[in-house]
């Protein structure tokens, strides 16, 4: 059995407690609700999430804003802001640098890099020193404004809970969910 295209009217009803506010941008194609909680919060969830039960609240109730607050990430328009501010090199990394990769088979060093959910091809290279420029060139780029956007948008909500990690901040303090 399918999902049903019908959509349903869920403003005012309460959920736990969230109170339905209005309907949000789809997320993955999914309907979702703009939300308030009791604690003053705005989040953003997807109908099955309320509907099943599975997200009750902000994340003020019992500390979970969602399946990545276990690790104590916070996820602004689709990008987790510590993974970008450590520059973390996964254990499979063979460059050294987030982004660069060896492809066998052309003999090059691939340079890309993850910002909102997209992936950004930015070249192959002979030398990995040239990789590694062009991630570099792309991070300063994309990640340096959007940390300093981020710091700024976390000093100017002045809403409990705006910083709290494990949810999405989508524009000024709304959590996605």
């Amino acid at each position: 059995m399918g999902h049903s295209r019908k959509k349903l009217d869920l403003t005012g009803q309460k959920y736990g407690h969230l109170t339905i506010l209005e309907p949000a941008e789809n997320i993955g194609g999914r309907t979702a609700w703009r939300c308030l909680c009791d604690c003053g919060q705005e989040v953003v969830v997807k109908t099955c999430h309320l509907r099943n039960g599975h997200t009750k609240s902000c994340g003020c109730q019992n500390g979970l804003g969602g399946p990545r607050s276990a690790l104590g990430l916070t996820y602004m328009d689709g990008t987790c802001v510590e993974m970008i501010r450590t520059r973390t090199v996964r254990s499979n990394n063979t460059s050294g640098t987030p982004g660069v990769d060896w492809m066998a088979k052309k003999q090059r060093w691939r340079a890309s890099i993850c910002f909102k959910g997209k992936r950004r091809y930015l070249g192959s290279f002979k030398k990995l020193e040239d990789a590694v420029k062009a991630r570099k060139r792309a991070e300063d780029e994309l990640f340096e404004p959007f940390l300093k956007e981020f710091s700024q948008t976390a000093e100017d909500t002045s809403e409990p809970h705006s910083d709290q990690p494990g949810g999405i901040l989508q524009g000024k303090g709304t959590k996605v969910l």
